[in-house]
């Protein structure tokens, strides 16, 4: 079938951006891909297309429910009525028949803990498909390892006879993840289309600040004077909390969002900002994957990042609609200690996993640990898989190598913020890619002019946050 008919006829669309002609040829020829595209390049239009030409269902893997329910509400505002997202929303009837009528929709949304239940599994393997695709690809080695580890099995749901063509997807990935993705999806000779991850429109700036406490004062007063909307990054809740009241006692509408949040708080929230009644998120790294909003023009770094994967990723969800935007990475003497902390402090230690396996050979069940608050939830998920793979000698080995691997993200980040050679190409670099050529205003190490690309903000009339009970009900009185 002509692939820009079928783009025609189910998009709308006349040409193709660059990259997705190869993959979706590659795809429909049969070849397991591994595509690397940025933000707002049209990276479900890889997977959907080919869902038109094939006749068996594509099943997409996805790490969010936000950014699950996000894809299949744009194919059914599309017109696309077969399509259906495998998650714990389901209510036990509804689970029943979506399982019971799978195979006749085109695209299935499933998460890897759903994947794994024994129902599902067996459902999967009973079906025909004709693509399976790991959305966010890059969370396979960045998740999998130490958050959640049931991205490493999701090989062993896939079909071993006749299996359909592996789709990976992702904004950003080191040679590293791309091994990961490629060895735990047991890729098939994958072709690859790695797009570049310079964001030429996105302005690289960095603040250094003798106190922490000065990055906060600066923060409000740059926020009071310069144009959103924006996204505040930082490590802990309680300073998104403190931020964002902060920025509402100066008359900025913004709102504090982590997962300690209740969800259908973090859902009002983020559709406030979507529909510009927030100018600001200030948030942990809990927002921004499945969140599209075009016209973001700032990304603040409170903090500094774990990792130069987390500081491209967070940056990259500005200035989706092509236009002039800026990152801030703040700095203070002792940060990276702050970020190697978070890095590793749900990590396992040798204690845990003597501990571990002392109540297994009791015969108690290990989530007593988790009942009794002697494991966090992740330190328990990370030891109940890995110790059920290898032995705690080995397991141990594995902790120690993962914590210094997380130390040496860390002074990749440090480098950045520390070395006066051009970020934007230390970035790039870091993927394994080259910058070809400089462009003006490109970061602060080559020199740039902030007031070319920020906008002066207008001043506005506070908007008051409420929780989603008080603003549902709010609604329902007025009615």
């Amino acid at each position: 079938m002509n692939v820009e008919a079928t783009l025609r006829q189910q998009f709308g669309y006349e040409t193709f951006r660059p990259g997705q002609r190869e993959i979706i040829e590659a795809l429909v020829a049969g070849q397991d891909v591994v595509a690397i595209l940025p933000t707002g390049m049209g990276k479900s239009l890889c997977y959907q297309l080919p869902g038109y030409i094939f006749t068996k269902p594509v099943l997409i893997v996805s790490p969010l429910l936000s950014l699950m329910q996000d894809q299949v509400d744009q194919l059914k505002q599309r017109g696309e009525k077969r399509v259906v997202a495998l998650n714990s929303f389901l209510t036990p009837d509804q689970k029943r028949y979506a399982l019971h009528f799978l195979h006749e929709y085109r695209f299935i949304f499933v998460s890897p803990e759903m994947l794994l239940q024994p129902q599902v599994k067996a459902r999967i393997e009973q079906m025909e498909l004709s693509l399976i695709v790991a959305d966010e690809a890059h969370c396979i080695s960045q998740w999998g390892f130490d958050f959640r580890p049931d991205y490493l099995r999701i090989g062993e749901v896939l079909p071993q006879q006749k299996r359909p063509p592996i789709l990976a997807l992702s904004a950003t990935a080191t040679e590293s993840v791309l091994q990961d993705i490629q060895h735990y999806l047991q890729m098939q000779k994958p072709f690859h289309y790695m797009h570049s991850v310079n964001r030429e429109s996105i302005y690289l700036v960095k603040k250094t600040f003798s106190m922490k406490e000065e990055k906060i004062d600066w923060i409000v007063d740059h926020v009071s004077k310069t144009a959103g909307p924006g996204i505040i990054y930082t490590q802990s809740r309680a300073k998104t909390e403190a931020i964002s009241l902060l920025l509402l006692e100066k008359n900025i509408a913004a709102a504090a969002y982590h997962a300690g949040k209740d969800a259908q708080d973090r859902q009002f929230i983020q559709q406030q900002f979507l529909t510009d009644k927030l100018e600001w998120i200030v948030a942990t790294n809990a927002f921004g994957m499945g969140v599209h909003k075009e016209n973001v023009r700032q990304i603040i770094h409170e903090t500094m990042p774990a990792t130069l994967s987390n500081y491209m990723q967070e940056i990259g969800r500005a200035g989706r609609d092509g236009k002039d935007a800026v990152a801030f990475l703040l700095y203070a003497d002792g940060d990276e200690q702050y970020a190697k902390f978070i890095a590793t402090e749900d990590l396992p230690k040798d204690a845990h996993i003597d501990r571990f396996m002392q109540v297994v050979a009791s015969g108690e069940q290990p989530n007593v640990l988790l009942t009794r608050g002697e494991l966090s939830e992740v330190a328990f998920r990370v030891l109940n898989y890995w110790l059920q793979q290898e032995s705690p000698e080995l397991v141990k080995k594995r902790m120690q190598e993962l914590q210094f691997k997380k130390f040496a993200e860390v002074k990749h980040v440090l480098k950045l913020i520390e070395s006066t050679d051009c970020m934007r190409e230390q970035v790039v670099q870091y993927f394994g890619q080259v910058l070809e050529e400089k462009q003006e205003n490109c970061c602060t190490n080559c020199g740039i002019q902030e007031g070319a690309f920020l906008a002066e903000r207008k001043t506005q009339e506070q908007t008051q946050m409420t929780t989603w009970q008080q603003r549902l009900q709010q609604i329902l009185l007025r009615n």
